[in-house]
């Protein structure tokens, strides 16, 4: 049995999206301010962004779809456990970890920073993997071509930190889901032949 029921992780992350987004309404420095936001985004070499800084309409829009996905989530916990977690949840936490890790993987490996696609210098042309440098990344990096079709505002050190949590969050719930599956069953059928039984009386 899991330590911790994918109930509860899925409440806590519920609440946690209604927490960006109220921070993302009144005050979004104080997410790019984060210690693991600079600690992810200096390790991986990652820009910083200026665009939370200031409040402004995109980061209310933004606000606003966080607030709907938490509420929406937490309404779905109201549901049996048959069907909010293995019939709803079943499907969407491997499916929110997937979409998660693709924009973690292109947040970090198609940036600037990339120690795969771009190279910085001559040198590092004859290792597969080397560890990224920010300075030579933004400033020194000629063989970087921005992408064409706004994507560049997703390689950021912000946008990396979210969909990495988010991965570890949406696996560990699945993870959980998975081990909670038989004893939900087998509590919804116990439930079921019970009804059954007080029925024929």
């Amino acid at each position: 049995m899991a330590l911790i029921s994918s109930r509860t992780i899925l409440t806590s992350l519920s609440l946690f999206h209604l927490t960006l987004s109220f921070l993302f309404l009144t005050n979004p420095t104080a997410i790019s301010d984060q210690s693991i936001v600079s600690l992810l985004g200096d390790s991986l070499a990652l820009p910083p962004s200026r665009s939370f800084d200031v409040p402004t309409p995109a980061l209310a829009f933004l606000s606003f779809l966080l607030a709907f996905l938490a509420i929406s989530d937490l309404a779905t916990l109201s549901y049996p456990d048959e069907i909010s977690l293995i019939t709803h949840w079943g499907t969407q936490a491997p499916l929110r970890v997937s979409i998660c890790f693709s924009l973690s993987i292109y947040s970090f490996f198609f940036s600037p920073s990339s120690p795969i696609f771009y190279h910085h210098d001559e040198s590092a042309k004859s290792r597969f993997v080397n560890h990224p440098n920010m300075h030579q990344a933004l400033n020194n990096n000629p063989g970087y071509v921005p992408s064409g079709w706004g994507g560049d505002a997703l390689k950021n050190r912000v946008f990396f930190t979210f969909v990495f949590v988010e991965t570890m969050a949406w696996f560990w719930t699945w993870v959980t889901l998975g081990e909670e599956q038989q004893g939900i069953l087998a509590r919804a059928a116990r439930e079921r032949a019970k009804r059954r039984g007080s029925g024929s009386f």
